[in-house]
């Protein structure tokens, strides 16, 4: 059973950093997709960034250039490097991770940015940046 325990959320200043980091536990396959949603208040949960068990990534167009997603060699901590933090940026982040049974196809990477169409999910991690 693969379990997913968010950290690192908090309060920060328009402009600053933050760093979350998800670890994981039970994840023994070798083709797989994680990834960081969002969801601001009163809004629906947001793709930030998706990566596979070959490294490659994806971001949304918001966060492109500002945020960074890394995982560790072991695949047991998923990261997000956040910069430059805007107030649109605040939500609750949450980790997402899915199985899959071959290689990893870009074309299913660039689409669970938008689908949420994960198995696994951690419970989030507050952000809040202010003005």
């Amino acid at each position: 059973q693969v379990q997913l325990v968010e950290s690192g959320g908090g309060s920060v200043q328009a402009g600053g950093s933050l760093r979350l980091s998800c670890t994981v536990s039970g994840l023994t396959d070798k083709y797989y997709y994680m990834a960081w949603y969002r969801q601001p208040t009163g809004k629906e949960r947001e793709g930030v960034a998706v990566i596979d068990s070959s490294g490659a990534t994806n971001y949304a167009d918001a966060v492109q250039g500002r945020f960074i997603i890394s995982q560790d060699s072991a695949g047991s901590t998923l990261s997000l490097q956040m910069n430059s933090l805007k107030p649109e940026d605040t939500g609750i982040y949450y980790c997402a991770a899915d199985i899959s049974r071959t290689w990893p196809d870009p074309v299913r990477r660039y689409s669970l940015l938008g689908n949420a169409d994960f198995e696994y999910w951690g419970l989030g991690t507050q952000v809040t940046v202010s003005s």
